[in-house]
């Protein structure tokens, strides 16, 4: 049975809502923010689920649900995407204690990745250790297919190169080192797992594994840029994860990313298709319930 929690009144976080779209928040405040959140819902969740676009329906298999939109959270950024629902919901999933992000916010809606990131700090300050990250994504390679699930074993920070980061800035020690190292950013032991549920799951057959670049957008990419992408060695490129990926792996959490294939990128100065969030939204709608399914299956194996 959901139950939908309502928000403080806004008078009391008037300060904090009024900060810039490009603000970042200390550890006190995202403290505050993680306590004032738990004060509202029974779960104390120590695995955390962000849901990607089409992917939102995986929040349909969770018990004892609590929920709160974004918006009756202080300082949260706000999804403004079809397919992002804007709320967390807090229960259980197999057993578990979970918070799922059911939708995200991104760079093109004009938030900072230091905003963008928020929740995934709060989660930490609420007691999650593992973080699993869905997106919906453009295949790149020639060999993937639409409705294909890829495992990201790593990621390209192609918005990192010009300085989107959602470390810029301070660093407090209290969340993590100075200079995180992002090697090994999405944990082997969870990858190994994915790929023996999907072989237990009769899944291989649209099952892949590889890297994930992201590009701010909101503009999808150009023929030469994903051929670039295709030179050095990019699989599937999308519009988020990165910055949530990083600060997980600032705060210590391990790991396990999952990208939709929900289009083939543009390789072709001829072609006459073109990349739109309609076929996004379509092919989440088509692969949703293999997606429940599968990340259950995942939540079941792991101890948390």
């Amino acid at each position: 049975m959901s139950n939908e929690v309502s928000g403080l009144p806004h008078s009391e976080n008037d300060e904090m809502r009024t900060k810039s779209l490009l603000t970042s928040y200390t550890y006190n405040e995202v403290e505050e923010i993680a306590k004032s959140v738990l004060n509202r819902v029974k779960c104390r969740p120590t695995l955390g689920i962000i849901l990607g676009s089409g992917c939102g329906k995986l929040a349909e298999g969770v018990e004892e649900k609590e929920v709160i939109s974004y918006k009756d959270i202080q300082g949260f950024p706000v999804s403004t995407v079809p397919g992002h629902e804007g709320r967390l919901v807090f229960g259980k999933l197999k057993g578990k204690s979970v918070v799922l992000m059911q939708g995200r916010a991104h760079c093109y809606e004009g938030y900072s990745p230091q905003k963008i990131t928020l929740p995934v700090r709060t989660m930490k300050l609420m007691g999650v250790k593992v973080l699993f990250v869905t997106n919906a994504a453009g295949g790149i390679n020639e060999k993937f297919s639409v409705g294909d699930i890829m495992i990201i074993k790593d990621h390209l920070n192609l918005a990192g190169f010009a300085g989107i980061n959602p470390l810029v800035g301070m660093n407090d020690e209290r969340f993590g080192p100075r200079f995180p190292a992002l090697s090994g950013a999405y944990d082997e032991e969870l990858r190994k797992i994915a790929k023996q549920t999907a072989a237990d799951m009769g899944m291989t057959k649209f099952f892949q594994e590889g890297v994930y670049s992201m590009m701010v957008g909101p503009s999808f990419e150009t023929v030469t840029e994903c051929r670039f992408l295709k030179l050095i060695g990019v699989d599937a490129t999308g519009m988020s994860t990165i910055p949530e990926v990083t600060v997980a792996r600032h705060c210590n959490m391990r790991v396990f990313g999952l990208s939709l294939i929900t289009n083939k990128c543009v390789m072709e100065f001829e072609s006459q298709e073109f990349a739109n969030h309609e076929e996004v939204l379509a092919t989440g709608e088509m692969r949703s319930q293999d997606l429940q399914r599968f990340v259950a299956e995942m939540v079941s194996k792991i101890d948390v």
